[in-house]
């Protein structure tokens, strides 16, 4: 999550973000799509907005992508914000908080945010693996 930070959030940020799937969608858009839109299917530049929040529509092949679309939280099955949640702790290093502990402070099953963590981890170890 840090890698994709051009700074150290602030604690307002950090707040919003954790606030809403709204305001995660946002970001992730924001991110996704810094440098332009390119379609996947047909390369195309152009685009207009989706059918839901923060997703993009090619004007030429009418593929739409969406904001988590090739992201960790893609295909989440439980809110973004709380996904962003655990996301931004582990990447953080906060590796003492336990499943049992989120699943507590995000009223999710701990089976779940276990799932969650275990992907992400997953992710960073082959990012680290990539980079080396």
């Amino acid at each position: 999550m840090s890698r994709i930070f051009k700074s150290e959030p602030d604690q307002l940020k950090l707040g919003q973000l954790f606030s809403s799937d709204e305001k995660c969608l946002e970001f992730l858009s924001e991110a996704k799509w810094e440098n332009g839109f390119i379609c996947k299917k047909c390369g195309n530049t152009n685009y207009c907005p989706g059918k839901t929040a923060y997703s993009r529509r090619c004007t030429r092949c009418k593929a739409e992508e969406s904001a988590t679309a090739g992201t960790i939280f893609h295909n989440c099955k439980f809110p973004v914000h709380k996904a962003f949640y655990i996301a931004w702790n582990v990447c953080k290093g906060n590796n003492d908080i336990s499943s049992y502990e989120f699943a507590r402070r995000l009223a999710l099953r701990q089976m779940t945010c276990w799932n969650f963590k275990s992907k992400i981890e997953q992710s960073l170890k082959q990012i680290d693996s990539l980079t080396d």
